[in-house]
């Protein structure tokens, strides 16, 4: 993500959520699609995880929508809901993360498949990334 969107940060960072939980989203599905054999508990987990993605997801297009009605200002009150929301969504992202190195150390189908572990670890590389930026934004001082 570019910093020269200025005003228009909270905006961008709320794209960004947008695009990071759907990719979440897919790669639960990724996962038990490449790894044959997986676990039944690791296939249900993910199978939450997925709904988690879905609904995190959803709760940041109606951020978006109100944003969009708001035409873009941001007041206190509105800000600080976006800050919780990016708060929750970079948190869940972390958990995500553990449960992806839980995978990789504890499923023997993983531990056995070398492409499963560089998706894995892959998968893991994104959600850091989004992470990264979502850090970015809610400790920076100039939104």
């Amino acid at each position: 993500m570019q910093y020269y969107y200025g005003n228009s940060m909270p905006l961008r960072v709320l794209d960004e959520c947008e695009f990071w939980k759907q990719q979440e989203e897919e790669h639960t599905i990724v996962i038990r699609e490449l790894v044959k054999g997986l676990e039944e508990e690791y296939i249900d987990a993910l199978v939450k995880w997925e709904a988690e993605f879905r609904d995190a997801h959803s709760r940041v297009i109606q951020f978006i929508e109100t944003t969009i009605r708001t035409t873009g200002t941001f007041t206190y009150d509105l800000y600080r809901e976006l800050t919780k929301l990016v708060s929750f969504c970079l948190e869940q992202s972390a958990d995500f993360i553990s449960f992806c190195n839980q995978l990789i150390q504890e499923s023997e189908p993983i531990k056995d498949n070398m492409t499963a572990k560089v998706v894995m670890k892959h998968i893991i590389d994104e959600s850091e990334y989004f992470i990264g930026i979502a850090q970015a934004v809610l400790y920076s001082k100039s939104i």
